[in-house]
């Protein structure tokens, strides 16, 4: 599913947040899919700079000076693309 939403979006450096190494900086580009909804609610939407602090089962994230733990379900809904 990562290749596809990725190349649904029609840009080859975007990735969902699971494929985001650990430490690393990246904008949100998208949010699609289920519970999306809830996510922007939350302040983790379009255009909002991350950090991915942890991997694993749930991916431990910053978002706006607060650590948002989200499934890997979710995060595989979360397309990104790197800070230049």
């Amino acid at each position: 599913m990562e290749h596809s939403l990725a190349a649904d979006f029609g840009n080859e450096s975007a990735m969902t947040l699971n494929q985001v190494g650990v430490g690393r900086d990246v904008r949100i580009r998208v949010l699609r899919g289920p519970g999306c909804d809830r996510l922007r609610d939350l302040g983790f939407c379009e255009q909002v700079q991350v950090r991915k602090l942890t991997g694993g089962r749930n991916p431990i994230c910053s978002v706006c000076g607060t650590r948002l733990a989200i499934s890997r379900e979710l995060a595989e809904q979360v397309l990104v693309a790197p800070m230049h």
